[in-house]
């Protein structure tokens, strides 16, 4: 393979531009409530065990509609399905604003999650049908830089806006900006793939020992990423001595210095190790999550300000190096014409089960208490990681592309990275 690589097209640019955007707005959907969540206990005198559900249940929904949807972006256009994506999480979120009980709320926060079911499969397909097999980790770390920004965005609106307005208005807010990325999708040419006569079974798919084994780790690094996202500032303003405005602001910015960095570095180095090795990318997550391990406990155990701060900046440094990496390996497994369904498999098993960790963490605080609840938390991610190297195993067995899908392959193979 030429050392040199191909200089990235305007149309590269504008399609990785418009749908971070869509990233970025979904994700301050789904996380503007993490602040509010002392406000939502007060306000509806709920528990700790309850407000978890909010987000699981919006995982599950996301999980339940990841297959159809990325089966359906595998067949049809996937410009409609994500802007259906978009049409859904909106309405949810302003109906979540509205409501005036758990219930309520507790439903329409499920329904955010099939936006995300929507879009996240038919957008990762169009970035990796846009770009050389050698840069996609790269190309999918920036479009996880919108989900990372957004996430961060929404926190952080959620405690300045929540606590001044109240919480109705900081859904209401997210809710209408889903407008921009609907109008900014209109001007986005899709990328050619493979006939659609080419499409893989599921069987085929879920046959494949390397996606599984990927799958059991991704369910293990969701379950604990999403409970610490989830429990993070509460945990900071109850054990930590952190005001909610305090722990909403400087958690943001330290996430967000954090894992923009961290995903960008990520892409970067899990793509120049797969030049070297079939497997490079893998060994970038399982080191990264790794690495991330001590300072997170570090960040669980200080009882100083300072230490905090500084063991969550590092850890999510690290931990954010999973994003990118992960679609470019299953992508690279898969032929282009699963690569919507795989995405949907992988996050179906990923946020139903995974996305099961904030009740669950939230569970182990009423019994007994969060500390030991994200203790526990960081145990499941170490798990995540060791998983990645059956992944590995299953590659050096098998070869990236297993014999159960090589015959799926339209396109002509790329140049091997090794």
């Amino acid at each position: 393979m030429s050392s040199k690589s191909t200089p990235l097209t305007s149309y590269q640019f504008r399609l990785l531009a418009v749908l971070a955007l869509i990233n970025f707005v979904n994700f301050a959907a789904r996380q503007v409530f993490v602040p509010l969540i002392p406000m939502l206990r007060d306000v509806l005198g709920v528990s700790d065990s309850q407000l978890g559900s909010l987000q699981t249940w919006l995982l599950i929904v996301l999980a339940i509609g990841s297959i159809p949807f990325g089966f359906l972006a595998d067949r049809y256009s996937r410009k409609i399905i994500i802007a259906i994506g978009i049409l859904f999480w909106s309405v949810a979120t302003f109906a979540g604003g509205l409501a005036t009980s758990f219930a309520v709320l507790l439903i329409a926060r499920s329904f955010v999650g099939l936006g995300e079911a929507a879009y996240a499969p038919a957008a990762q397909s169009m970035i990796s049908g846009s770009f050389p097999q050698e840069r996609r980790a790269f190309a999918q770390a920036i479009f996880a830089t919108g989900m990372l920004l957004g996430g961060v965005f929404g926190q952080a609106l959620g405690g300045i806006i929540g606590p001044r307005y109240g919480w109705h208005y900081a859904l209401f807010i997210v809710a209408l900006a889903g407008v921009f990325p609907a109008l900014a999708l209109f001007g986005v040419q899709e990328p050619p793939r493979g006939p659609r006569s080419e499409v893989v079974p599921i069987l085929k798919i879920i046959s494949v020992p390397a996606f599984l084994a990927m799958t059991a780790g991704g369910i293990c690094i969701t379950f604990a990423s999403v409970s610490l996202l989830t429990w993070g500032v509460d945990f900071a303003v109850n054990y930590k001595d952190f005001s909610l405005r305090e722990a909403s602001i400087s958690l943001g910015i330290i996430t967000l210095l954090s894992l923009l960095l961290g995903v960008l570095c990520g892409g970067y180095v899990a793509d120049k190790l797969q030049k070297r090795f079939p497997y490079g990318r893998l060994i970038a997550i399982g080191l990264a999550l790794l690495l991330a391990t001590p300072f997170l406990l570090l960040a669980i155990q200080s009882d100083e300000k300072r230490s905090v701060l500084i063991g969550l900046f590092i850890a999510g440094f690290f931990m954010s190096w999973y994003h990118g990496p992960v679609t470019a390996v299953i992508h690279d497994m898969m032929p282009r014409r699963a690569h919507s369904t795989s995405i949907g498999l992988y996050m179906f098993a990923t946020q139903l089960v995974g996305g099961l960790g904030p009740q669950v963490i939230g569970k182990i605080s009423d019994l007994r208490d969060l500390q030991v609840g994200l203790q526990i938390a960081v145990a499941v991610l170490v798990c995540g990681a060791l998983l990645m190297l059956l992944v590995i195993h299953f590659i050096r067995r098998d070869g990236l592309r297993h014999p159960a899908v090589e015959a799926f392959h339209a396109e002509p193979p790329e140049t091997p990275s090794a």
